[in-house]
């Protein structure tokens, strides 16, 4: 039996939050949720999950949520994630994931909360010379986002190293799909996300996917990337808390992606195979910044995890995006 302990999921009325959520549920964890709802869900929370609503560097709510649930380990989600926002907008993710960061970990330390998960990302990586990418490659983000998820670790580790709390952070690749029983889902309007873009096309959402470049280095000449079902990400956050349990002096950095990378086409062909109809495609100019292929070396979070993924298909995690997309659309009507 493995042991289990009270979890904070902040961010966890968002779309990877809710899927840790329900992960840990599942596996009888006891969890409770802060988020502030700016991008999140209050209905992505299930029944029975004691609910916070509140922002991260609201210490005193903090203090109170960790002596309530006796939390004995935080999953931080919460954050901003549009890239290009910010590149606009610096300042905005340098609070959000940075310094809002600071203070999650400066109260859990405060609590004597022991272990700490991060949602960490690929983008801290920048531009890699060689794919796949290992947890070595030289981290050079190109943008504001990779650099305020790259200054959380960084100080992840310097805490680590003064304070009686292990970590993990966790790079995350493409994320995508939805819960296999349609019980949450990618929910934002307004998403980037190429998968969630192209499944709202498909359902009348929108009326075009656009094809940001088709003069990459790669075999169609469209941008390769490591498309992670978010359930399989969320198992692989539980098995890391165990193994952060088990061995409370260590900490780990770890890829999460499954190895293999598919191209823009190829993620649209998917979306036409398993819809049976053709989404319409624009082709434009690649966008600054963009490498022409992202995938992930998944080696050291299958030696150190028991993580065996369950969903690594991409017509499988097309046809759960798809499923919740529909969902989604009856949860809006009925609102």
């Amino acid at each position: 039996m493995t042991q289990t302990c009270p979890v904070l999921v902040t961010g966890g009325a968002g779309y990877i939050g809710a899927h840790a959520v329900l992960a840990l549920a599942d596996k009888g964890w006891p969890v409770a949720v802060i988020d502030n709802l700016t991008t999140g869900f209050r209905w992505a929370v299930p029944e029975g999950v004691p609910f916070y609503q509140g922002d991260i560097e609201d210490s005193d709510l903090l203090a109170r949520i960790f002596a309530e649930q006796g939390t004995k380990a935080v999953m931080h989600f919460a954050g901003s994630i549009i890239v290009p926002e910010s590149v606009e907008n610096p300042l905005k993710y340098y609070h959000n994931n940075t310094a809002k960061s600071r203070a999650l970990i400066a109260a859990a330390v405060a609590a004597g909360v022991p272990h700490f998960i991060f949602s960490s990302t690929a983008a801290t990586y920048g531009v890699p010379e060689v794919s796949p990418v290992n947890e070595d490659t030289p981290k050079v983000p190109i943008n504001p986002y990779g650099m305020s998820k790259l200054m959380t670790e960084i100080m992840l580790g310097d805490v680590a190293a003064a304070h009686p709390l292990n970590y993990c952070a966790l790079r995350y690749f493409n994320v995508a799909g939805a819960d296999p029983r349609a019980r949450t889902g990618q929910s934002t309007a307004g998403a980037t996300h190429l998968i969630k873009v192209a499944v709202e096309a498909a359902l009348g959402k929108r009326e075009k996917v656009d094809v940001f470049g088709t003069d990459f280095d790669t075999p169609d000449g469209t941008g390769v990337r490591d498309y992670i079902h978010v359930s399989d990400l969320a198992a692989a956050h539980v098995l890391a808390l165990e193994a952060l349990i088990a061995d409370p002096a260590g900490s780990l950095t770890m890829n999460c992606g499954y190895g293999r990378g598919y191209s823009v086409l190829e993620v649209l062909d998917a979306v036409d195979r398993v819809t049976n109809q053709t989404i319409q495609r624009v082709l434009g100019p690649r966008r600054a910044g963009d490498p022409d292929s992202l995938i992930s070396d998944n080696s050291r979070i299958k030696a150190t995890l028991p993580w065996v993924p369950q969903y690594a298909d991409l017509d499988t995690i097309v046809a759960h995006a798809l499923q919740w997309e529909r969902k989604l659309g009856e949860i809006r009507g009925n609102a």
